[in-house]
């Protein structure tokens, strides 16, 4: 991929956001969100082909490499993560743009896409966002009732409570994400990533205040996960009626996904009554660089 034009933002949220775009700022927009624990980079694929019809936008969110990185946990609760992408579109100049989201920049996605829908809860912010593309990152709804009721949901997803233990910190200071990772994830496939790009995430994994602003996304989550052998409820959120998402969107699902498994993308309709779901067959988690073609193809049809 061509090297993208940086942008160093202060965003009204407060933060300091280096942001990377493609494209003539005249088109359309899609804004790319990358997920844990990458960068905007993890979109590089996906930018290269679209730039050409679109404006594309990708931030290295909160936490992440040269963005502000608090170090305290509220700091990344949901709401100030959505808030960030609104604040970034506005210091674009950008009023309405396709939210894109992979990962932990799915689940902000969702939220982005929720919120800024037609009829969304913040004035300021509805109607802005009048499509979706989701890849591998699950529908908040769905996924809290299988981490519940799916023993195998709640088994992949005990590294979550791994990177919230506050156990494993000195580890993290000793060797840098790194280590962690190491201890924890079965699931990442890195000989699929090249080796430049891999080397590149290694060095940023090197900044202490940058791991410990990618764990703070899932510290700060109000995602309960429970232990194998919890007698679990429901959380209140995910036991009553949750907001449904009406704009057309796209949910790119890898079906060899060991942390997120198909099961996550069963019952969506309901939710999402506006959905296509592109499954893709023999990848893994990070499918946006796995099989960039299979989504690259999936956009097309969909943004058509």
């Amino acid at each position: 991929m061509s090297e993208l034009a940086p942008h160093r933002l202060s965003l009204s949220t407060g933060i300091e956001m280096d942001v990377f775009t493609a494209g003539d700022p005249a088109n359309p927009a899609i804004m790319f969100l990358h997920g844990f624990p990458e960068s905007h980079r993890t979109w590089r694929h996906q930018i290269a082909h679209f730039s050409d019809r679109f404006f594309c936008i990708a931030p290295d969110q909160r936490g992440y490499r040269g963005t502000s990185k608090p170090q305290e946990v509220d700091a990344y609760t949901a709401d100030k993560l959505t808030a960030d992408i609104f604040a970034l579109a506005d210091a674009l100049g950008v009023r309405e743009f396709t939210v894109a989201g992979h990962d932990w920049g799915g689940a902000i996605a969702w939220s982005v896409a929720i919120n800024g829908q037609p009829g969304g809860f913040n004035p300021a912010w509805a109607g802005r966002v009048p499509r979706a593309i989701i890849a591998n990152a699950p529908h908040p709804y769905l996924f809290q009732r299988l981490l519940i009721n799916d023993m195998g949901q709640r088994a992949a997803s005990q590294y979550i409570r791994a990177f919230r233990d506050p156990a494993n910190d000195a580890l993290v200071r000793e060797k840098g994400l790194s280590g962690l990772l190491l201890k924890t994830i079965r699931w990442d496939r890195p000989s699929q990533m090249e080796p430049e790009e891999r080397a590149a995430l290694l060095q940023d994994w090197e900044d202490r205040n940058a791991c410990f602003g990618m764990l703070n996304w899932y510290r700060a989550s109000a995602l309960y996960v429970p232990a194998m052998d919890e007698e679990a409820e429901i959380p209140a959120f995910a036991a009553g009626e949750f907001p449904r998402l009406n704009v057309p969107t796209l949910v790119v699902w890898a079906m060899d996904d060991l942390a997120l498994p198909a099961v996550n993308i069963d019952g969506i309709e309901a939710l999402v009554p506006n959905v296509t779901v592109e499954p893709v067959h023999d990848c893994g988690h990070f499918v946006i660089w796995e099989k960039p073609d299979a989504v690259n193809a999936a956009m097309e049809r969909f943004l058509g």
